[in-house]
């Protein structure tokens, strides 16, 4: 029995006492769309930092208006909900916050116009969402859904089949992870990742246009390459073997955090380490998450 508390519809509830119909159209067809959001706890200062949670339910919003899903809260309402619910749970530890907007109509047709929909926001401890230090990964052999089959931009529930299936390849065949490609061959992310690369001193990673999701921590990403560490940065459509080429390759996301990938099918990426670029990044990352950096602290949500 979950000893956690969840939102579930406007109300502060025990994570168990939440039932979903079997008959739910979030169930029988994936007619939802969900965030994940961090909250770092800083033992120095005593203090749990939601890191742009903001951000986060701008996007859910506007996954909700592309898919049709009208739940009645604003972003500062789900903001300050976020922060009452992770006070109830009495959190001192680094915690993963998944919101899910969904039809929690029982009507047997999968269409999404209809006015039943409903929100909740469950949380759990997480430190690390994989303990490895470097990924070996595959391309793999299934396509990433496009934009105009199920937008990825939204985050639909129904869509990660699409990932489970790329990272249950990438399993059985003794790989990590997987990437997918675009159904034009580009370089398009991860299962749940983003992706750059770093070639002759500047990072690229693909576009907006080539299926990818516009990743919050992928903005943060360009952002500390940027202005922190004066790495130029191209947003532009990559080719497969430009991935073998690279001088380093690595994955980016809320639960994956930065993550550095050392090969790819096979091929030795830059020195076959940990890469330089990406570990700083993920070092400034980590610190402006955790709330030690100034002048990103309008970015962290205090919640004690």
């Amino acid at each position: 029995m979950s000893e956690y508390f969840a939102f579930y519809n406007g109300e502060i509830v025990k994570e168990d006492s939440i039932k979903i119909s079997i008959r739910s159209k979030a169930f029988n067809y994936g007619l939802g769309c969900f965030e994940g959001i961090r909250a770092y706890w800083n033992e120095e200062k005593n203090q749990l930092y939601v890191f742009r949670l903001r951000e986060h339910y701008e996007r859910l919003l506007q996954s909700c208006k592309t898919l049709y899903i009208n739940i009645p809260y604003s972003v500062e309402q789900l903001c300050d909900a976020t922060v009452e619910l992770l006070r109830k749970n009495n959190f001192k530890t680094t915690v993963y916050i998944r919101p899910v907007a969904y039809k929690s109509s029982e009507k047997l047709s999968p269409s999404l116009y209809d006015d039943e929909n409903s929100f909740l926001i469950y949380c759990q401890p997480l430190e690390r969402f994989i303990e490895k230090e470097a990924f070996r990964v595959c391309i793999s052999s299934w396509r990433r859904i496009s934009d105009n089959m199920i937008p990825a931009r939204t985050k639909p529930t129904g869509g990660y089949l699409n990932s489970a299936l790329a990272s249950m390849e990438a399993t059985l065949n003794g790989y990590d992870e997987a990437i997918f490609l675009t159904d034009d061959g580009k370089v398009c992310e991860g299962p749940g990742e983003n992706i750059f690369i770093y070639k002759n001193g500047k990072l690229i990673t693909p576009p907006a246009s080539d299926n990818i999701l516009e990743g919050i921590t992928r903005d943060m990403v360009i952002k500390i390459a940027k202005n922190e560490l004066n790495i130029p940065v191209e947003e532009r459509s990559i080719s497969r073997t430009e991935l073998y080429a690279a001088d380093e390759v690595f994955f980016t996301g809320t639960a994956m955090e930065v993550a550095p990938v050392v090969e790819i099918d096979r091929r030795i990426i830059g020195s076959g380490e940990p890469s330089k670029v990406a570990l700083e990044i993920r070092n400034y990352l980590m610190n402006a998450a955790m709330g030690n950096i100034e002048k990103y602290m309008d970015m962290c949500t205090r919640v004690y």
